[in-house]
């Protein structure tokens, strides 16, 4: 655990403030708690939402099997990118989060881009297990797809998992992939044998027993089968060309940084144009400690700017 620590004293404080939502038993609390637990924590860190930005919550109908998605649009004022969108995929390990866990971050990234962004409410483990999340960013991206003339993805762990999924699935269905991606610190299907999950095994805010807790219900009976389908694990995939420009945050401390580390450099191997940043002294979930660290500030702002990269990529 030391030397899963950083030094910063502001990520410290990030740290300490996000642990006092957990009690000691946590880890063996039910679903429900362990949720509950986490929109505690997600209300506590959210701020308000920039004036340009105006709100709509929504249910787009779904089939096979029928259901409705909710799913939160944030439209900037100026309207000044009408023609792009940003499909927004949250985190939380398959299992907790929905619309009001990223509702800040989300109005953060409408606000600085000018893009509307819509963050999908998917289907949760274990009450569902996959392809069930997949499916239901898919159908949003579809429905997005049919009315933009650009389309990103964006995501942060589990969130991140979706969106090169949902490449992958594209790929096998003959739909047209996303225009670009920004996977912030994902989980992307890796080998848990990879250093970083030994060298941050017990780190603050995920551990790997966590990551493995996480992908046993996100994958349910079918583990054994799914591990090496490139739809489950995208790290599989053979082919990397297939990955539209990607952008990869990754945190320096965390089990999950090699997953997101060797995605960037199999991307770049095949040609594809891929930024990678890794920031030291950085942990899983950094993203809302931008009010309290200078570093998870500057993190934010180059997402941001990764975004833009993207957008420029997409419609030149």
């Amino acid at each position: 655990m030391a030397g899963s620590m950083p030094d910063d004293p502001e990520v410290l404080a990030f740290i300490e403030k996000t642990e006092a939502f957990y009690p000691a038993d946590a880890a063996s609390a039910s679903i429900g708690t362990q949720r509950a637990y986490y929109d505690a924590l997600c209300a506590a860190f959210r701020g308000e939402r920039p004036e340009v930005v105006r709100v709509e919550d929504r249910l787009v109908e779904a089939d096979a099997p029928r259901r409705d998605i909710p799913v939160r649009l944030y439209q900037h004022r100026s309207e000044r990118r009408a023609e792009a969108t940003l499909l927004y995929c949250h985190g939380g390990g398959f299992v907790v989060g929905g619309l009001d866990s990223h509702d800040e971050i989300c109005a953060l990234f409408c606000a600085a881009t000018g893009l509307t962004v819509v963050s999908v409410d998917y289907r949760l483990a274990p009450e569902h297990v996959y392809p069930a999340q997949l499916d239901d960013a898919e159908w949003i991206y579809r429905d997005l797809r049919s009315r933009y003339q650009t389309v990103l993805v964006a995501g942060d762990s589990a969130g991140g998992w979706l969106c090169a999924s949902l490449s992958v699935r594209c790929h096998r269905t003959g739909a047209r992939k996303p225009d670009g991606q920004l996977l912030i610190y994902p989980g992307l299907g890796g080998d848990l044998s990879a250093p970083s999950y030994y060298d941050h095994a017990d780190a603050p805010m995920l551990t790997r027993d966590d990551c493995a807790f996480y992908l046993r219900l996100y994958a349910g009976d079918a583990f054994e089968q799914l591990k090496t389908n490139p739809e489950f694990a995208p790290l599989c995939h053979p082919d990397y060309g297939i990955f539209p420009p990607s952008a990869v945050f990754t945190a320096d401390l965390d089990p999950l940084r090699d997953d997101g580390r060797h995605f960037a450099a199999r991307l770049e191997a095949t040609s594809v144009p891929c930024r990678l940043r890794n920031d030291t002294e950085l942990v899983h979930g950094y993203i809302r400690a931008r009010s309290m660290s200078w570093r998870a500030q500057a993190a934010h702002d180059a997402m941001i700017s990764a975004l833009l990269w993207l957008l420029t990529l997409a419609i030149d």
